[in-house]
């Protein structure tokens, strides 16, 4: 249910094709890093049309920020969002979602995967515990990173990216897979998180489970 009313206050790109969009907050809201909420654009024929997004900046933040990939070849409501302009009204659920922190670990994302780690790893560094994590990220090329540079510098060596259609200095070229994760990780007792397309969040899964992971230390969204 789309309780809430949201303006559409600034928005900016981010890369290519992923925009931030800074939209303000109602009273009394409160997101947990991680958890994501549905929105729908208060226009004739996409009032229906509520899709999931999460809010990637910090929960104690007066306005919401939501990181947002467009998908022009579907010509839904990420392109429709991508072109609203500030003062647009959007409608926005309660929060819901199974991502949230659960102790030190390793997040594993691919492509638009790493928003509500974005949210979770941002809490982290405000409260001096990104040390104690590792991010895998997995994308087509280094120009389709989300906040790189951020994400560098919160994570430092630990700040794993991978790029599976080509190749350049300072980033991995290959696939997030058995192998590679077995290569990148030492110690398969610890948290995993997990967010990206469906058939990722599935492989990685059963990578991880193979090399020794818990299923209880698996957390991705159910």
């Amino acid at each position: 249910m789309l309780d809430h009313a949201v303006t559409l206050l600034m928005r900016q790109f981010v890369t290519h094709d992923v925009k931030q969009f800074i939209v303000s907050k109602p009273a009394g809201f409160s997101v947990v890093p991680g958890q994501g909420v549905e929105l729908a654009i208060d226009r004739p024929g996409l009032r229906e049309l509520a899709r999931p997004f999460t809010p990637t900046g910090l929960a104690a933040d007066g306005v919401l920020e939501f990181t947002i990939k467009a998908y022009p070849a579907h010509t839904g409501v990420t392109q429709a969002l991508h072109l609203l302009e500030p003062g647009a009204r959007l409608f926005m659920s309660e929060p819901f979602g199974t991502i949230r922190y659960q102790g030190p670990g390793v997040f594993i994302a691919g492509g638009a995967g790493i928003t509500p780690f974005l949210a979770i790893l941002r809490d982290l560094a405000q409260k001096g515990e990104a040390d104690a994590q590792t991010l895998i990220f997995s994308n087509k090329t280094p120009a389709d990173v989300i906040c790189e540079k951020e994400l560098r510098h919160m994570l430092g060596d630990r700040c794993i990216l991978t790029c599976t259609a080509a190749a350049a200095p300072g980033y991995d070229h290959r696939r997030v897979d058995r192998a590679y994760l077995e290569e990148k990780i030492a110690d398969f007792t610890q948290q995993f998180y997990v967010c990206g397309p469906p058939p990722f969040i599935e492989a990685v899964n059963r990578d991880l489970s193979d090399l020794g992971a818990r299923a209880e230390s698996l957390v991705f969204e159910r």
